[in-house]
């Protein structure tokens, strides 16, 4: 009976030390690591939290969980210094079942298997993922979408102030604080009494980043006195 796996092996030329990692279509994560050239040594098989009697997960999908670990396992080991695809992130049909339904010890077989059969082609992890998953008969994101913020609605009052500024009209503070402001369609101005400056785009978005981060700051602190 053939199994489905997607895994990745890095190294780290550095230490010379090599890591196996692969997820098998029932929803356990297997890893080997060890030096270069030598056999490896495998950890304990790691069965998907949905597989679990009393899990808290029970009825969530079993590959759920297996494969955010593989992410995860990928990008910690590249942090560490395991640079080096020395096999690429890949979906692979193994002519070989794996032991179910919780492997206790790890399944040597099934990681050879894996190192022996999966191709050399570079491919990115969500890729290797996302055919595993389609495989499987399982939803994936489509591919080369690219994510857009949802624009967000403007606020009546701002709404007011452009229609105020595409006429021509400045926007200003009270005209009896000594210190105040001033907005035009060319700028913002800031003035103390008779002395003022002009601020630039950049220092105007600054400006209101730090605004923004104050009017937040202030309003948790209001929220925890109440």
């Amino acid at each position: 009976m053939a199994t489905l796996v997607v895994g990745f092996r890095l190294g780290n030329d550095t230490t010379s030390r090599q890591v196996t990692v692969l997820v098998t279509e029932s929803g356990v994560l297997h890893r080997a690591q060890g030096i270069y050239g030598k056999l490896p040594r495998l950890s304990r098989p790691e069965p998907s939290v949905a597989l679990s009697r009393n899990s808290l997960f029970k009825g969530e999908n079993p590959l759920a969980s297996p494969i955010a670990a593989l992410r995860e396992r990928h990008t910690d080991y590249t942090k560490k210094g395991y640079s080096r695809a020395l096999i690429p992130p890949a979906v692979v049909r193994l002519d070989l079942e794996e032991l179910p339904p919780f492997p206790a010890i790890p399944h040597r077989k099934l990681m050879q298997a894996f190192i022996g059969a999966a191709p050399n082609t570079p491919q990115p992890l969500d890729v290797a993922i996302r055919d595993f998953r389609a495989a499987l008969g399982l939803p994936t994101r489509p591919a080369n979408v690219s994510w857009k913020p949802r624009r967000q609605p403007i606020p009546p009052r701002v709404e007011a102030m452009m229609r105020t500024l595409a006429h021509g009209s400045p926007i200003s503070s009270p005209p009896r604080r000594p210190v105040g402001w001033t907005v035009t369609g060319e700028g913002v101005r800031l003035h103390v009494g008779r002395t003022g400056e002009t601020l630039d785009r950049q220092a105007v978005i600054e400006l209101q980043a730090a605004l923004s981060a104050w009017l937040r700051f202030t309003g948790k602190s209001e929220a925890a006195a109440d």
